[in-house]
């Protein structure tokens, strides 16, 4: 039998992802016994916080854990679930006694750890990430990389796995997790059978398809600033770093030096990202073959416009529009509407 302990942080919480675990968790239990592969329960779930009770949104919702964190001795894997942005700082300076028992668990019993959506900031506040792949919600990566540099964060993979660490991506994405975990400890068949029951998508690694290149611009150097505005106002221009840096005066060198400082992105790597998220709602919203659209957005060289939107969007130009075009998607609208 193997302990889980989904954890139940203070401050406002994201529920789906302490539900959806218990009930996955649940759904491998009486997969396995009913396919006759045990007698009993793999799984023993236990929801454990830091106070007995919880009340969320704004009092509509409230968990009783099973244990407050003392009574938890040994455990095999710790889940911790998405915080909710809103009060993010604040919710990471309440949640700090979660920290050392966390560890101590770790080092003592060897439990393993898994993060799931902005969890990966509780997860990295132990520092069991540091030097490791992390994931976590598009939306939060730049904070993330401010808050712990010492973090290989991910920005593409929905589930990562290192030396008994495990994190997921953005929102829903932690269901993926949820099937990587089944199909570790029950196997293939298990995780197979809970993506049917739940209509779970298996198998999908990559998150990119869902990110909206936004820019970080909440930084205090004006002139890349400005650099980042003119790329975002002429993106069906060819620009260079060299241009960009003469245009601003400041040399090449200390302009990329900077501009990766405050961005967290190279100069180059922020005009293909602007370029493709123009791309991107250029499917979306238009009828626009992929030539067109490569010109509107300043590429001249088919194969080189695919690789990078492939890399940014993780979907070929084609597959992208075929999935996400509004024209395709049919809607009926009800007679009584």
């Amino acid at each position: 039998m193997k302990h889980v302990s989904i954890l139940v942080p203070k401050g406002d919480l994201i529920l789906s992802s302490i539900v959806g675990p218990l009930k996955v968790l649940k759904a491998a239990n009486q997969f396995l016994i009913q396919s006759g592969a045990r007698d009993n329960d793999f799984f023993e779930i236990k929801l454990g916080g830091i106070d007995r009770d919880s009340s969320q949104y704004n009092g509509a919702f409230s968990i009783h854990c099973d244990n407050v964190l003392g009574e938890i001795k040994k455990t095999d894997l710790i889940m911790i679930p998405a915080l909710r942005p809103d009060n993010l700082v604040e919710d990471l300076q309440q949640n700090q006694p979660l920290i050392p028992w966390i560890l101590q668990q770790r080092t003592v019993h060897g439990a393993e750890v898994a993060s799931m959506c902005i969890g990966a900031f509780i997860l990295a506040q132990t520092g069991l990430v540091d030097g490791k792949q992390c994931a976590t919600h598009w939306a939060a990566m730049d904070i993330f990389r401010q808050l712990y540099p010492d973090v290989h964060l991910v920005s593409n993979k929905v589930v990562t796995e290192e030396d008994g660490i495990y994190t997921s991506g953005g929102a829903y994405s932690f269901l993926n997790l949820m099937l990587h975990l089944v199909e570790k400890y029950c196997g293939r068949a298990a995780a197979v059978y809970i993506s049917k029951f739940f209509e779970i998508e298996i198998d999908r690694v990559d998150q990119n398809q869902f990110a909206i290149f936004q820019g970080q611009k909440d930084h205090e150097d004006e002139a890349i600033r400005q650099a980042q505005h003119y790329i975002e106002g002429n993106i069906t221009e060819k620009i260079s770093v060299e241009r960009l840096a003469e245009r601003f005066a400041i040399s090449r060198r200390n302009f990329v030096r900077r501009f990766k400082k405050a961005t967290q992105n190279t100069p180059l790597q922020y005009i293909q990202r602007v370029k493709i998220e123009a791309a991107k709602r250029s499917f979306e919203s238009t009828q626009h073959n992929v030539n067109e659209v490569m010109y509107q957005v300043g590429y001249a060289d088919e194969k080189a416009f695919r690789t990078v939107f492939k890399k940014y969007a993780g979907l070929s130009p084609v597959a992208y529009k075929t999935k996400y075009n509004r024209s395709r998607a049919n809607f009926e609208r009800p007679t009584a509407w």
